[in-house]
């Protein structure tokens, strides 16, 4: 190119993901917990930048295009002078993700997320934790799974009934303030999720600063376990959960309580506390009704009931076709399946014999046969009770927590709580959108997965973090930055924000560098959110 001509590159919404990095000194803190080994040009902490920036594309391309995305983007301000584009090569990314699962995935991340939560200083009163599952796109070799430091690659994508792939799983703990992850753990793909939470309720409760320093601890119905609940409590750590509806005392109180008797508060909802002591821990249930739910869901509960009737006794003509080889097992099997059912029963389960002789054709008489097997039969029928049971808690649900202090917590506090919840599930539908970084994992190494997961979850926490500040600033000035309708808002969202900050350039010509395309409402942005990211669009 001659030096006449100018040289384009695209700037964009990057620089607002390096400042924070320069704001928050990210860069500097991995460097120093894993320093530069050998003569590679870039450090891990540049590398785990320029990961970000790649997650935060938003370009729908997959790890193996790395060098290409940065190939028109200006490195000398993004990361630092002397990197280009081929420097970010696989051998560079694939030493920075052995060294970070070297370093502790989970570690490492928590005195990360500890540092944002401490610099922009947010004050959160709660934490949720959720799990949520990412398939695998590889063949691996067999020694992977022998490495216990590792997580297993299990084949089996639950969440689209996909057999043929192999799943990780992601267990995540957001603040309720940002939605900030303040913890994170890769796990096995054949982790069950009750079981997680009691080991993280156990063993790890101590070691979260942002968990300790909140004064409850959410999550949904698979977080309410004996152990894990009583963990909790015998750690002082105040929870709040769902009670799911399979559980006995739960479809007692449903089944016993009386509209009519419900508090109305607000919203549609309306409400009453239960004293209960499950799991050995004093609490309160709140039970829960809401008319928008109700309404919503009434309109398809007699199609869903008949439909699953249909399949509950279909499935016992099926049941009826197997062969026991005894009677104490086939009258077991009746039993075993009535629980599992929710709108049928079997009346007179009985067992019809069948005889089976040696030889062919017809038996001799008073010959002995050689076998005997069994056959189940019954009557199926609705049971009424259980229709009207599942009628009663349309629209109802109920909530717990161990805080008996209604004047610390009331039930418009405890319902405002478990809805934060969405916090967690918006992170897991940001990491799994096809815009981000990889709705799949490409990766051959079960440790550069867990490393990447890491890396993900960091590209969350950003975006989660610039999104705070930049709402936060704006409170602060009247409303200026346009939102999707062209009016004046105060809470974008910071795809949104990215989307206004395309098209931005940094052009070189004779020897000066300018930014062009900024426009009057982003440098106002830029000033409100502080130096740093003035400098860089400057």
């Amino acid at each position: 190119m001659s030096s006449t001509e100018p040289l384009i590159q695209r700037f964009d919404h990057l620089g607002l993901i390096s400042a924070f990095f320069r704001e928050i000194a990210l860069v500097s803190m991995i460097d120093s917990l894993a320093p530069k080994q050998g003569e590679h040009l870039v450090s891990h902490g540049e590398v785990m930048l320029a990961m970000i920036l790649n997650g935060l594309g938003f370009h729908r391309c997959t790890l193996h295009m790395f060098p290409d995305f940065f190939e028109d983007k200006p490195l000398e301000r993004l990361i630092r002078p002397g990197i280009e584009a081929k420097h970010l090569n696989d051998d560079a990314l694939g030493r920075t993700l052995d060294c970070l699962f070297d370093l502790g995935i989970s570690e490492v991340y928590q005195l990360i997320s500890e540092r944002v939560i401490d610099r922009l200083g947010i004050q959160a009163d709660s934490v949720h934790i959720d799990i949520t599952r990412f398939h695998v796109d590889a063949e691996y070799a067999q020694d992977l799974d022998d490495d216990t430091a590792c997580i297993s690659l299990v084949r089996g994508y639950s969440r689209d009934h996909r057999p043929d792939l192999n799943q990780v799983v992601l267990k995540l703990i957001c603040e309720n303030r940002a939605g900030i992850p303040v913890y994170m753990q890769a796990l096995s793909g054949n982790t069950n999720d009750a079981k997680a939470f009691v080991t993280l309720t156990k063993h790890h409760i101590k070691s979260l600063k942002a968990a300790q320093n909140c004064r409850y601890f959410v999550g949904d119905a698979a977080l309410y376990y004996q152990e894990s609940i009583f963990a909790l409590h015998s750690k002082n750590q105040k929870f709040i959960t769902r009670v799911p509806g399979t559980l006995k005392d739960a479809k007692q109180t449903l089944l016993t309580l009386q509209p009519e008797t419900l508090d109305v508060f607000e919203g549609g909802y309306s409400s009453r506390w239960v004293e209960s002591n499950y799991g050995g821990v004093p609490q309160r249930w709140l039970v829960i009704k809401s008319e928008q739910a109700l309404k919503r869901e009434m309109l398809t509960f007699e199609k869903n009931a008949l439909k699953k009737t249909d399949k509950e006794q279909k499935a016992f003509e099926k049941l009826c076709k197997k062969v026991f080889s005894c009677e104490a097992d086939a009258l077991q099997a009746v039993i075993d399946f009535e629980k599992k059912c929710e709108f049928i029963r079997i009346e007179n389960p009985h067992t019809e014999a069948l005889s089976l002789h040696k030889g062919r054709g017809r038996p001799k008489k008073n010959s002995a046969p050689e076998n005997v097997h069994y056959h189940l039969a019954g009557e199926v029928y609705t049971a009424l009770n259980c229709v009207a049971y599942a009628k009663r808690k349309v629209g109802m649900f109920i909530l717990t927590t161990n805080e008996m202090n209604n004047k610390k917590l009331d039930m418009k506090g405890l319902l405002a709580h478990y809805k934060s919840q969405q916090s967690v599930e918006r992170g897991f539908r940001f990491l799994k959108s096809p815009e981000f970084l990889t709705s799949a994992i490409f990766l051959k190494s079960a440790k550069r997965i867990e490393a990447l997961l890491m890396i993900m979850t960091c590209c969350l926490m950003v975006y989660a973090a610039l999104e705070h500040k930049i709402r936060e600033s704006l409170k602060t000035v009247p409303a200026f930055f346009p939102s999707m309708t062209n009016k004046p808002t105060i809470k974008p969202t910071a795809r949104w924000v990215f989307l206004k900050y395309a098209v931005i350039h940094l052009h070189h010509w004779h020897g000066e560098k300018r930014v062009v395309g900024l426009k009057p409402y982003q440098i106002e942005l830029l000033k409100l959110l502080g130096k740093h990211y003035e400098q860089l669009y400057s």
